[in-house]
């Protein structure tokens, strides 16, 4: 009997606190068989909505009209991939914005294109979509640091044991936004739920990991150690501006969040007592993808 399979493009909008991006997928749809997905393109424009919104408790119109002309460049480019499906999700920054409500209508009014707020709960459901969790004997420990928020999630046979999520995150950190509180709060959960656990996986998601994974040369496929995050770390502190963006091919958005988020991964193994984290280089808007190939 022949196989019959079609190929189907998705996208997903992630509208983050540091950065938006469009994620395009193929998916595979073949006979008798879960469909699959590789990436075919990703694009980031980096608008700070979070400075906006931690800061001011909403988000100026200037960076309004800039996220607006981004969705329209990222609806052409789906219209000109023949995009099939797509999802649009915004998270910390835009849940924080007491103009959320104006600016999700006028995106709609401007692009047509509709995106949905979501919470930290949800958020760390979608990163356990990834393949790497299917393992049902494995416990996981995923931590995700974005530009507003960290969500710390426990997994185990594709179930959430455990999930938070606090305010803490690279734009919130460089402006000083993160209390004593929080901080206190952060550390008694992590020590509660997440300290000295055996056979635990910890797994490291967000843009600033990537980028600390391939500035420490470390093997792809290899789990990356906390000595090499606090050297990456310890090296990136002490170079300048002109070394970050030349030698080291740092965005310039992302030259002041990088170490302030990086030393959040390495604040959070040293109370684990974990020695090292996988970086597999995914993230929410892929996790959004597996979410709208499950509702084939």
């Amino acid at each position: 009997m022949k196989t019959s399979y079609k190929t189907l493009k998705f996208a997903s909008i992630d509208i983050g606190s540091n950065a938006i991006r469009l994620l395009i997928s193929n998916v595979y749809i073949i006979s008798n068989k879960h469909p699959e997905s590789t990436k075919n393109s990703l694009v980031r424009v980096p608008i700070r909505l979070g400075e906006d919104a931690f800061n001011h408790g909403k988000i100026r119109e200037e960076n309004i009209i800039r996220l607006i002309d981004a969705i329209k460049s990222f609806k052409l480019l789906m219209k000109v991939n023949n995009v099939k499906q797509y999802r649009g999700y915004g998270t910390s920054a835009l849940r924080c914005s007491d103009n959320k409500v104006e600016i999700l209508n006028r995106i709609k009014d401007k692009t047509g294109i509709e995106v949905e707020i979501i919470d930290g709960n949800k958020e760390a459901k979608l990163i356990t979509k990834n393949k790497i969790f299917q393992n049902d004997n494995k416990l996981f420990c995923i931590i995700d640091v974005g530009g507003g928020s960290t969500e710390l999630t426990l997994l185990k046979n594709n179930s959430i044991i455990k999930s938070k999520s606090f305010k803490i995150g690279g734009v919130r950190l460089i402006n000083n936004l993160v209390t004593k509180e929080i901080w206190l709060s952060f550390n008694t959960w992590i020590k509660k739920n997440l300290s000295n656990m055996l056979g635990v996986s910890v797994v490291g998601f967000g843009g600033n990991i990537n980028k600390i994974f391939k500035l420490s040369g470390n093997n792809i496929g290899k789990p990356l150690s906390l000595k090499k995050i606090t050297s990456t770390l310890n090296k990136l502190e002490c170079a300048t501006i002109e070394e970050k963006i030349l030698n080291l091919k740092l965005n310039p958005d992302r030259l002041d969040v990088i170490v302030p988020a990086g030393r959040v991964y390495e604040h959070i193994l040293k109370i684990m007592s974990v020695r090292e984290i996988e970086v597999p280089k995914v993230g929410l808007a892929d996790g959004m993808i597996s979410e709208l190939i499950e509702e084939l």
